[in-house]
């Protein structure tokens, strides 16, 4: 007889363990299955994002970081720094070191909510009248039942017809993570969150960095003005960046890769590269779940489809994160985890799709949350705008850093808050403020009449929320 559980979350990433943890919290007997397995072959809990995503990323990024002010920085600030090395295997030493406290943090909050934890890949054998009964394939086989399963399989990264990855030359985001060695050229295709990511992480490590976009228009899902001034920002930094391409045959050999392709002037032209990141976007991960052993529906996608609760096709069956519709982003997972969780025992899970923030951790910074001003106008709403640049921020000038702006969107009868954009020093942890206030239907006004620390570099946020209605504390 297999093992019963009230609810059995498929997936330890941050939709998956977040969901466990959070149904276990309100009183169920709840199972979290996942394969990821580290270096010794035990446990790796946190999906792509802990292992090959957002934190190892996050880690590189902060150490080129380093080497980037060591090297061009420290003498604006009186300090003598000659002769700075970078030793890439501790590098990724410590970036390794960081994954494992993080999925060594998962295991641990896993079971001091008792959340039995298995090992291995799940998949569906079929629904009996305890629930339905889920094949955990590890070092040995077993089957679990759940009265509600929870799936939050996550997305793998999308290879380019005839380009596989080998993770050698051809690599996704997983062997971009792995690059023992500065390489001297480096293409990227895809200019999004991944391509700009890693693209600056080698950049400023040394490497020779071209990053081939197929659209005409740089980081076309940012507002238009905080993607230009980005794009001022990364030219000066030496990305070479090359819109509206079409990329043709791409050539593996021995000693690198050849990519061909033609440009925006239509000029045909060869690029030879040590390596190739590739970066066009993620597929939802369904591999061996066996979903037709219950008739769970897919979409045209591969993705699981639900309804606006995170609901399946199949009754008791749920599914979160980059699996289902919506944005790829851990912490849209995590919130749609904790709101099914809360759905099952019979709460009202809240997930707000138009207050998600948005981040791309560059150098600087890019983050928005809600409306661009190319939507606004697309959908004829009336608006006003501020901006305020770090320019004239204190903090900003005192960091070294007053690259980029804060901007403002609000409605132009009502003031509420429609779209906030940033580009800029810290503004990841700046979006926050907006977040709340666009969640509690703010106005502008109110973010202007908040008391902000001085200096900080929030004051620009009160700023460009002043000069929506074209007023100024900065003289």
């Amino acid at each position: 007889m297999s093992k019963q559980f009230d609810v059995v979350v498929i997936g330890g990433g941050p939709g998956g363990y977040i969901a466990a943890i959070r149904a276990a919290q309100l009183g169920f007997q709840v199972a979290c299955i996942d394969e990821w397995k580290n270096a010794a072959g035990g446990p790796a809990p946190g999906g792509t994002c802990t292992n090959v995503g957002c934190i190892p990323s996050k880690a590189l990024l902060q150490s080129s970081e380093h080497f980037d002010h060591a090297n061009h920085h420290f003498a604006d600030h009186g300090i003598s720094a000659k002769d700075v090395k970078m030793d890439v295997a501790k590098m990724l030493a410590r970036k390794d070191n960081v994954v494992k406290q993080n999925n060594d943090g998962i295991l641990y909050l896993l079971k001091k909510n008792k959340v039995t934890f298995f090992h291995g890949r799940g998949s569906f054998v079929k629904t009996s009248e305890a629930g339905h009964e889920i094949n955990v394939a590890g070092k040995a086989e077993e089957v679990i039942t759940g009265k509600h399963i929870i799936i939050a399989t996550g997305s793998n990264a999308r290879a380019l017809p005839g380009t596989p990855f080998d993770e050698v030359n051809v690599l996704s985001n997983d062997g971009a993570l792995r690059v023992g060695a500065v390489p001297k050229k480096l293409a990227l295709i895809g200019s999004g969150v991944i391509g700009l990511e890693m693209g600056s992480v080698w950049r400023r490590l040394g490497a020779d960095v071209t990053i081939l976009e197929g659209l005409p228009t740089f980081l076309g899902a940012v507002d238009e003005q905080i993607a230009k001034e980005a794009k001022k920002a990364f030219d000066k930094q030496g990305l070479k960046i090359e819109l509206g391409v079409k990329v043709g045959d791409i050539v593996n050999g021995k000693k690198g890769v050849t990519v061909n392709y033609t440009n925006a002037k239509g000029e045909a032209i060869v690029l030879d590269a040590d390596k190739l990141i590739i970066s066009v976007g993620r597929v939802a991960n369904t591999i061996g779940l066996n979903p037709e052993a219950i008739g769970l529906q897919l979409d045209e996608r591969g993705a699981i489809v639900v309804d606006g609760d995170c609901k399946t096709n199949v009754a008791g069956v749920w599914a979160v994160g980059d699996v289902v519709r919506g944005p790829m982003l851990a912490h849209k997972a995590e919130e749609e985890g904790v709101a099914v969780a809360e759905r099952i025992a019979g709460q009202h899970g809240h997930v707000n799709f138009n207050t998600i923030p948005w981040v791309i951790y560059t150098s600087p910074e890019i983050a928005w949350v809600g409306r661009t001003e190319q939507q606004l106008k697309a959908d004829g709403v009336a608006y006003k705008a501020g901006t305020f640049p770090f320019l004239a921020n204190g903090r900003a000038r005192a960091l070294g850093d007053t690259t980029g702006m804060v901007k403002f969107l609000a409605d132009a009868t009502t003031d509420e808050i429609l779209g906030v954009h940033m580009v800029g020093p810290q503004v990841s942890e700046l979006i926050s403020e907006a977040v709340v206030a666009m969640e509690f239907k703010a106005s502008a006004e109110d973010i202007a009449r908040i008391c902000h620390a001085h200096p900080s570099l929030s004051e620009a946020t009160k700023e460009a929320a002043l000069a929506v209605d074209k007023r100024t504390l900065n003289f």
